[in-house]
């Protein structure tokens, strides 16, 4: 039976992004939405668009050659920004580029549309709206500091990390100066982040005038040296500060004329507090919007009283518009759906649909993500933004599964040709991406067809979330404290079991184990500690010495590994080498910016030096994911090759060149 070409549609969509409306935001009176969004399915330039809510019709903004790579507004949605090949232009009635130096980055207009910020080679700089007066507002002194980038705010924004902030007014900003000379030298030219154990770069806050003067924000660095989130909302400024071992948490208020701060609230638990993306903030009349672990419920508060019921789990808050919250929560984990809360009406479910729901709300408009992106205006029909996204090559034909005492949410993916009663099925497990990260949700992305595609080669490939993920709750979360990878191994192995006793068409005798990243790892502590489960393993971008990895992500788990060696030992795929008895493919791409390939170069000499047969195939010019690059063909058939050939798998018949292994 051929194989449909999904690799290859991979790569020439982008992982199936293209063509599909992205990016979307609504100017403030909610009667436009901005997206970008490319011609078709296989196009890779994404144009800017504006849909008029009320009219249902559609506006092309901006269609460059390279593709729009980044938009902004000012406050009411009139003058539009857009990068493109590192040039910054305004979107109108036609398109005109700024004389601006180049590359530019996270252009931001300020909220009357006078100015536009932006960053350039660690500068901050301002032009004027009509393209004059291009100026620095803020230099670095060397090449080891930047202006305008504050790497850890990405925690608390939703919409990823920044480093400057305009007032509401547009005659000031809110600036982070990012100082890396503490940090290791090798870490300095990629902005990677220290790694665990090792000194933060140093990073400030200042009040900037147009002029380029500077006021110091001052807090105590010594006791919560992470700006994990800032910004300049109607009560004024405010910066979000958190300890070195995440276990405390401020928000702080910034006295606009001396830059003075003052502790708006103070949050502290154990084993770590987490960071929940659009909190703390303030509504409008002023109140302290946090979260609170109460009872095994992640609460959404107001003020200090829980706003949400229990067993609501909360997930992000998306938007505050005056005392509306629109946020995001999962009463089931396979599904985050969208909600509102307002003081005297309570919280308010908007979303029905099974799904994973995002969205945003301005001027009495609801834009909401999920199964596609929908706009509702009260006493108005939905309109559907239109995507010309490709659909998959292939049909996901999984069976969602409930496994062991503690209900592991789980996927079973069985081949299409499969029948019951046919022959038993080699099983590869699949498992999630790491504590952050879901694989098994109401919704079907790139990985659940890369499952599918793996199944149709002749597998039962089960997908198991285990202890750590979240959408189950603080105490479902914290459960992988101290140890990252063994609750979540014995969460496979049982799910494996479970999925084997209710499926007969499961052959335990050939198991094998596939990852990524956090998955990666897992899958090698899979075949080194249980070897009597897991009989051959493929492990890619896998971190294999837990010091080596950011400081921020891994002491959140692990504490800091000069107080907790051991931990970081046992969470180290590196020391347990010698025990490798399974067939192992390690994958890595040279160019990967966060696992750097010395992980996967460090685990095979330490596995040569201990006589333990490997394969070892680094990628040429591939980051973090390959997948969506033009090296998915290879990077899958690779994969599928190994595994077929260590679990004696009946090859499948292919379809035309590339579009199975062979």
């Amino acid at each position: 039976m051929p194989i449909a070409p999904l690799p290859e549609q991979l790569v020439r969509t982008a992982r199936l992004t293209r063509g599909a409306p992205r990016g979307a935001t609504l100017t403030r009176d909610g009667g436009t939405v901005l997206f970008l969004r490319g011609r078709a399915g296989d196009d890779p330039a994404a144009c800017l668009w504006a849909l008029d809510v009320d009219g249902g019709t559609e506006r092309l903004l901006a269609a460059p050659r390279e593709g729009v790579d980044s938009y902004a507004t000012d406050r009411a949605g009139r003058l539009i920004v857009f990068t493109t090949a590192g040039a910054l232009w305004t979107a109108g009635t036609a398109p005109r580029l700024l004389p601006t130096p180049r590359p530019v980055s996270d252009p931001r207009p300020d909220p009357a549309g006078r100015h536009i910020a932006y960053v350039h080679e660690g500068a901050l700089r301002l032009i004027g709206a009509d393209g004059t007066a291009d100026r620095a507002v803020a230099v670095p002194d060397g090449p080891d500091e930047e202006f305008a980038w504050a790497p850890h705010t990405h925690t608390t924004a939703p919409d990823g990390p920044h480093g400057h902030w305009w007032s509401p007014d547009g005659t000031r900003l809110l600036l982070a100066r990012t100082d890396w000379t503490p940090v290791r030298p090798a870490a300095r030219p990629g902005r990677r982040p220290a790694p665990a154990g090792t000194p933060n770069a140093e990073v400030t806050l200042w009040l900037a005038d147009l002029d380029g003067s500077r006021v110091p924000v001052p807090w105590d660095r010594s006791a919560h040296e992470y700006l994990v989130g800032a910004g300049w909302d109607p009560h004024g400024p405010y910066a979000v500060v958190q300890s070195r071992d995440q276990r405390e948490l401020l928000l702080l208020g910034i006295e606009p004329g001396d830059g003075t701060t003052r502790v708006l609230h103070a949050q502290r638990d154990e084993p770590w507090l987490r960071l929940v993306p659009g909190l703390p903030a303030r509504s409008g009349s002023g109140t302290p919007l946090t979260h609170r672990d109460l009872r095994g419920t992640r609460h959404l508060l107001d003020d200090g009283v829980p706003v949400t019921p229990p067993g609501l789990q909360l997930r992000a808050v998306l938007a505050v518009e005056g005392d509306d919250v629109l946020f995001t929560a999962s009463e089931e984990p396979t599904e985050t759906q969208l909600w509102t809360y307002r003081p005297g009406a309570g919280s308010r479910r908007l979303t029905e649909r099974p799904g994973v729901h995002s969205g945003a709300r301005r001027g009495g408009t609801l834009l909401s993500t999920g199964d596609g992106t929908t706009v509702r205006r009260e006493g108005r029909p939905a309109l559907a933004v239109a995507s010309y996204a490709e659909r998959p090559s292939l049909e996901v034909r999984a069976t969602v599964l409930r496994l062991g005492p503690r209900e592991l949410r789980a996927r079973l993916h069985l081949p299409s040709w499969h029948r019951p009663g046919g022959d038993p099925l080699p099983v590869l497990v699949d498992p999630y991406g790491g504590a952050g990260a879901q694989r098994v949700t109401a919704a079907t992305d790139w990985r659940s067809l890369v499952s599918q595609w793996f199944a149709e080669h002749g597998f039962a490939v089960l997908v198991t979330d285990g202890r750590g993920t979240p959408g189950r709750g603080p105490d479902w979360e914290h459960a992988v404290h101290g140890d990252p990878f063994g609750p979540v191994l014995d969460d496979q192995v049982t799910a494996l079991r479970e999925a084997a006793r209710r499926h007969p068409a499961l052959d335990l005798g050939r198991v094998a184990v596939r990852g990524w990243s956090f998955g990666g790892t897992l899958a090698l502590f899979a075949v080194l500690r249980r070897p009597d489960v897991f009989h051959a393993a493929v492990a890619g971008a896998a971190v294999t010495d837990q010091r080596l990895h950011e400081a921020h992500r891994r002491e959140r788990v692990l504490g800091h590994p000069d107080e907790h060696p051991g931990r970081y030992a046992a969470a180290s795929p590196l020391h347990e080498a010698h025990r490798l008895s399974r067939p192992l493919l390690l994958l890595h791409g040279l160019a990967d910016p966060e696992v750097p390939p010395v992980h996967a170069v460090r685990l095979s000499a330490a596995l040569r030096a201990a006589g333990r047969p490997h394969e070892l195939v680094l990628l040429p010019g591939a980051g973090h994911q390959p997948i969506g690059t033009p090296l998915t063909v290879d990077v899958l058939n690779r994969q599928v090759r190994f595994l077929r050939r260590h679990l004696a798998v009946t090859p499948v018949a292919s379809g035309p060149r590339g579009q199975g292994a062979s």
